[in-house]
């Protein structure tokens, strides 16, 4: 169906294809990069240790999404904040919940961490419902929380730490199989 790949330089075109194609489905939520040079020093951002970029990708080589962990804390905090989009043709399939309980299950694994963190508008109901599939709870409200499109937006904040992580295909009936 698809696999789940921490971004690379050989997915720029491919990335900057679906950034464009879906331009309109990302307006106002989130502006990813849509240039080569943009893609370039999204890559640069990536590297560090304390970030983490994945692409769904289908069998087809098209993208199907893309999900970051920011600001990876470890210590006695470990946690990160997550930011995810879907790209046309993929978007309302059920895909990205299989994708980002994917990219929570490696947050949980791989990076060992304790809590994920995702910040949503308000107004982004299908972004809303998909953490909340997930197990995500709503711990607050932050006003003009992130700086997007040129605007300081409100954003619900939702949570999940790894003690209420079902785990991927045991959250709200998803299949694991990736």
């Amino acid at each position: 169906m698809f696999t789940i790949e921490p971004i690379q330089a050989r997915h720029e075109a491919a990335f900057l294809d679906a950034t464009r194609r879906s331009a309109r489905l990302h307006r106002p939520w989130i502006s990813p990069p849509r240039t080569v040079a943009g893609f370039r020093q999204h890559l640069r951002r990536y590297e560090a240790v304390n970030q983490a970029s994945y692409v769904a990708v289908a069998n087809d080589r098209s993208l199907i999404g893309c999900v970051h962990l920011n600001e990876i804390v470890h210590g006695a905090l470990e946690s990160a904040y997550l930011a995810y989009f879907a790209f046309e043709p993929h978007q309302g399939r059920g895909l990205m919940s299989k994708v980002l309980a994917g990219v929570v299950d490696l947050a949980f694994t791989r990076h060992g961490l304790h809590r994920v963190e995702a910040n949503v508008q308000p107004s982004n109901q299908a972004s809303k419902a998909l953490v909340e599939r997930l197990g995500f709870r709503l711990e607050g409200f932050s006003p003009r929380y992130l700086k997007i499109d040129g605007h300081w937006r409100d954003h619900e904040r939702y949570a999940l730490t790894v003690e209420e992580w079902a785990g991927p295909g045991r959250s709200a009936g998803l299949s694991s199989s990736a």
